[in-house]
């Protein structure tokens, strides 16, 4: 009867006033030394991936780019010949694979090995001319940011960081969902923001009310994240066709409105990080400062003979 009551009046004060139960601090601890740990590493994987979603369809194909060619006049070369244009190139390197354009306002694409580094180059096929890199600026930027988003530009081991980092996004999530709540009489509050308020309870708002909103898509990235870094790790709990829908939600790449949502609430993590970090600047290291800052100049203005 004891534990009954216990139990009751536990639940009155987590209906009522959450704030005053242990087990909220000890999770409003554990949610804001993870969000101090991984805050930066949200923030970068948020954009980067925001930034992602439309990948496929900004990616500029090099299959079918085209160049001015120089070919009034001119007979295309032969693989042949192309070859020794690519030989007197790379002098240095070595060449695996020569790729005929079907079309003749296309290149010739070359693979070519240095030391163990595999790169490609187009080439003029009219008159043997080295073009470059058959990537674009752009695609080269794209390129870059889909391995810092997926491998954190440390191949294996990044990708192994960001397994271990996605358990701190769900660990965030699972926290944050049992802080956020207020008490019955405040929860419609902590899902709107107040704009006119002053900026530190603008900015708790956003953070509460995009946390509230978007936790569900938060926790399964986070949960996708650990899929995708390493596969086969929540098989005996989920099976292929659940998997398989939770890294497609991952992506978001279902229709152009759910790209174009996906590009949007992706920086939903990275609006939580800034938040965050400015509540923990706000509430505890703004007071250090303020703290410390005073006693540190008088005694820089106190004389030592004194």
């Amino acid at each position: 009867m004891v534990f009954v009551n216990a139990a009751r009046t536990t639940w009155r004060r987590w209906l009522e006033l959450p704030q005053s139960l242990w087990v909220r601090k000890f999770l409003f601890q554990v949610h804001l030394w993870t969000g101090v740990l991984a805050c930066l590493y949200v923030a970068v994987i948020s954009i980067s991936g925001s930034a992602l979603v439309f990948r496929r369809e900004l990616f500029l194909s090099s299959l079918h780019r085209k160049v001015a060619l120089a070919r009034a006049g001119r007979l295309r070369l032969e693989a042949n010949e192309m070859e020794e244009s690519a030989q007197r190139a790379y002098p240095g390197d070595e060449i695996l694979t020569i790729i005929e354009p079907p079309n003749a306002d296309q290149p010739y694409r070359v693979v070519l090995a240095h030391g163990k580094t595999r790169f490609e180059s187009l080439f003029d096929p009219y008159t043997g001319v080295d073009l470059g890199d058959p990537r674009s600026v752009f695609e080269r930027g794209l390129g870059w940011l889909a391995d810092l988003h997926d491998d954190l530009l440390a191949g294996g081991t990044g990708r192994t960081i960001n397994g271990v980092a996605s358990t701190l996004v769900v660990l965030l999530s699972v926290t944050g969902v049992v802080i956020w709540w207020p008490g019955i009489k405040h929860w419609r509050r902590s899902t709107r923001i107040m704009w006119r308020a002053r900026f530190a309870r603008v900015n708790w708002d956003v953070h509460s009310a995009v946390g509230f909103w978007c936790v569900l898509l938060v926790l399964t990235w986070g949960i996708s994240g650990i899929l995708l870094c390493f596969p086969g790790v929540f098989d005996f709990v989920l099976n292929s066709e659940l998997r398989l829908w939770i890294i497609r939600l991952h992506f978001g790449r279902f229709n152009p409105a759910t790209e174009a949502l996906w590009t949007v609430l992706g920086l939903a993590p990275a609006t939580l990080a800034v938040t965050g970090a400015l509540m923990w600047w706000h509430r505890v290291l703004s007071k250090k400062v303020r703290h410390h800052g005073p006693r540190t100049a008088e005694a820089a203005f106190k004389s030592p003979s004194l």
